[in-house]
C-alpha cells in the first residue's frame, strides 16, 4: 500500500520564503562573507536553495550530529561529521538546519561552535516545531513555524524516503 502525503507547505511558498530569508541574511551580512554549516542529511536541499539566492560571498561546510540510537534519544550529542576549528574561528557562521524540534541537538552544536570563537554565529532553519522544545532554543532565521506533525519532503525523510519531494508534506 502506498503512503498518502498531504501537502502542508507547497513548493511555491517554500521558494518565496527562501528568497526572503536570503535577502534578510544578505542585508545583515552585507560586506562580509558567510560560512554555511549545513546539517546532514536533511538540510541539504534547503541549504543549496538558500545559497543560490544569497549574494554575499559564501563558503559551505557540512556537519552531522546524532543524539539517537535506533529510535531512542541517548541524551548525548555525538558529532558524526565535524569541521576543524579553523573553519569556525573568526568566521561569520550560520548553521543551516532542516527542522528545530526539541532543541537539544542544535543547542549542543551551537555551543560547540561558539567555543571555537566565530566572529558571529546564527541558526537558520527551514522549519520550527516550537511546541516540541524541551530546552530553550530560538533560531535566528526561520522559514516556517509548524505543529508537531511528522513531515517529509524538501530534504526531510521517513526511513530515507520522500527527501526528494519538492514540498513539505505530512505522511497519512
Amino acid at each position: 500500500m502506498a503512503d498518502t502525503i498531504e501537502v502542508l507547505i507547497p513548493e511555491e511558498q517554500i521558494d518565496t520564503r527562501i528568497r526572503e530569508l536570503a535577502k534578510q541574511i544578505d542585508s545583515e551580512y552585507a560586506g562580509k562573507s558567510v560560512t554555511l554549516f549545513v546539517t546532514l542529511k536533511g538540510a541539504c536541499f534547503f541549504a543549496c536553495e538558500l545559497a543560490k539566492r544569497m549574494t554575499v560571498p559564501i563558503f559551505m561546510e557540512y556537519i552531522q550530529a546524532a543524539s539517537y540510537e535506533g529510535t531512542s534519544s541517548t541524551g548525548t550529542i555525538t558529532m558524526k561529521l565535524d569541521v576543524p576549528d579553523d573553519a569556525v574561528a573568526g568566521k561569520h557562521v550560520i548553521i543551516v538546519e532542516d527542522v528545530i524540534d526539541t532543541g537539544r541537538t542544535l543547542a549542543a552544536v551551537k555551543d560547540l561552535m561558539q567555543a571555537r570563537n566565530p566572529a558571529s554565529l546564527a541558526v537558520c532553519s527551514l522549519l520550527d516545531k516550537h511546541e516540541c522544545r524541551v530546552v530553550p532554543f530560538e533560531g535566528d532565521y526561520i522559514g516556517f513555524s509548524i505543529g508537531n506533525d511528522f513531515v517529509v519532503g524538501y530534504g526531510l525523510d521517513w526511513d530515507q524516503k520522500y527527501r526528494n519531494l519538492p514540498y513539505i508534506g505530512i505522511v497519512r
